[in-house]
């Protein structure tokens, strides 16, 4: 497995790491007209090739983990799935929670993912423009993420710093997948849109440089089946499947695209805790790999 990500965003005019990775990492805005190489096929080159809509959560919870390091144990299950997976995914949160010690191991778990699979950094991450533009330089720029996940609350000025790295992708949580999603995403405007709704149109709106994907989760299928069906060509990042208590085939039933592509599906803890034992990255490629040909089956069923 090549671990080396180096060199993959070497001739982007974007904001980008060139062959960099850390805070002395060139950065520099696009200029006018020039087109950088998008997120969106790199995520769809790694998905054909791999025949994966699979997307491989790095959550570490050290409670659960066979083994005390962070990177050793997330070194060990991308070796296991890296053959399997369109993308992964790990989420901030767990990291922060361990301090200097996890954001390290973060920006190690990057680094060794082979460069040819998506990196997404699950943030969710917002505020108002030059806050915003700070994310975003310190996502992309010091951790090298290929794409991240965004907070649209604050509307298209908080947003629009992320979207600047054109070759990066940007999941803007739309339909969440948590059962407390209703409290505001179902509330309706003036028009009779729910808020979740009005957000997936303003994607559509802004997205300019076909970089805009949406959060939609597999636990509201119908809801997902919506997004899919006024945004046709964005990628969907869904989470909610198995410890969340979503159905896989109906998740993908609604959320791939005319071709049966452009849908990431995410799985951390059904993956990663397969087992607690030595034997634990082997039982993540088993479950992995089970589960990449369920989600393969289910892609071949009639859409619902």
């Amino acid at each position: 497995m090549t671990s080396s990500r180096s060199g993959r965003y070497s001739n982007l005019s974007s904001p980008s790491l060139k062959s960099e990775r850390g805070p002395g990492a060139a950065l520099s805005l696009p200029k006018g007209g020039e087109v950088a190489p998008a997120f969106l096929s790199r995520l769809l080159s790694a998905s054909r090739r791999q025949n994966s809509l699979l997307c491989v959560g790095l959550d570490p919870q050290p409670e659960m983990m066979p083994v005390p390091d962070v990177f050793e144990f997330n070194a060990a299950i991308i070796e296991a799935t890296a053959d399997l997976v369109c993308s992964y995914k790990p989420n901030l949160a767990f990291y922060e929670a361990l301090g200097i010690d996890g954001l390290a191991a973060l920006k190690k778990t990057v680094e060794h993912i082979p460069g040819d699979i998506p990196v997404i950094g699950d943030a969710k991450r917002n505020d108002i423009g030059h806050s915003a533009a700070a994310y975003a330089k310190g996502l992309f720029g010091y951790f090298g993420f290929d794409a991240v996940t965004v907070n649209a609350y604050l509307g298209y000025d908080s947003v629009s710093p992320f979207l600047e790295y054109r070759e990066r992708g940007v999941f803007l949580l739309c339909r969440t997948s948590n059962p407390g999603a209703k409290d505001f995403q179902d509330m309706q405007d003036s028009q009779g849109q729910a808020l979740y709704q009005r957000v997936a149109l303003k994607a559509r709106e802004w997205d300019r440089a076909g970089n805009i994907g949406l959060v939609a989760g597999a636990t509201y299928p119908e809801e997902l089946k919506w997004v899919r069906q006024v945004c046709p060509d964005m990628p969907l990042l869904i989470p909610g499947i198995g410890a969340q208590g979503g159905g896989l085939e109906k998740a993908v039933a609604c959320s791939v695209d005319s071709q049966g592509e452009r849908a990431i599906i995410v799985s951390s803890r059904q993956v990663l805790y397969a087992s607690k034992g030595k034997d634990f990255a082997q039982a993540a490629r088993q479950a992995a790999l089970k589960l990449r040909d369920e989600i393969n089956r289910c892609r071949k069923a009639p859409k619902a």
